[in-house]
């Protein structure tokens, strides 16, 4: 994995959570790297993304808006990009905004957090890894009694399920 000696897994401080697919690298990539794509998967349904804007390269950003099935705004904003690796890696966090400009925080309680997404094929099929960095144990309970295992899943397989269904 690139750069994975600069980073360790923290269990007080991270959630994890990896699958296999068959989708190729290359498709998986495109679901979170095209707009109108990752639209169609990222938030687990009746949930919907509603808006997204992706600005591909470190220091762009990448922004989310999703709406509850009665079509209250309920998640997303803008974060930026640390690190981008086509087919490999993405890294983002919610902690900044576009140019590296520090995020504040407007609500209480509002999670803050680095997203790691690693992508490499292995004996035939894709690996797929979200590594979700937190700052603090409490921040990372929070958001892991949030749904994170679910959540993240269903979103995944939404991934799969699309991303199957397209040509190569």
């Amino acid at each position: 994995m690139s750069n994975s000696r600069l980073f360790s897994i923290d269990p007080s401080l991270d959630l994890v959570l990896t699958r296999e697919t068959t989708v190729s690298a290359v498709k998986v990539w495109r679901a979170w790297t095209e707009p109108q794509l990752l639209k169609q998967w990222f938030c687990p349904r009746p949930y919907r993304t509603t808006e997204c804007r992706i600005d591909l390269r470190p220091g762009g950003g990448f922004y989310t808006q999703m709406e509850s099935p009665t079509g209250e705004p309920v998640g997303g904003g803008e974060s930026c990009y640390l690190e981008v690796v086509p087919h490999k890696r993405l890294v983002w966090t919610s902690a900044m905004t576009s140019g590296y400009r520090p995020r504040l925080v407007e609500n209480e309680g509002e999670l803050v957090f680095t997203a790691i997404i690693d992508i490499w094929e292995q004996s035939g099929k894709t690996i797929y890894r979200v590594t979700l960095v937190h700052a603090d144990p409490e921040s990372k309970l929070r958001h892991e009694a949030m749904g994170f295992d679910q959540g993240w899943g269903t979103a995944f397989d939404q991934l799969v399920d699309l991303m199957s269904s397209l040509p190569d």
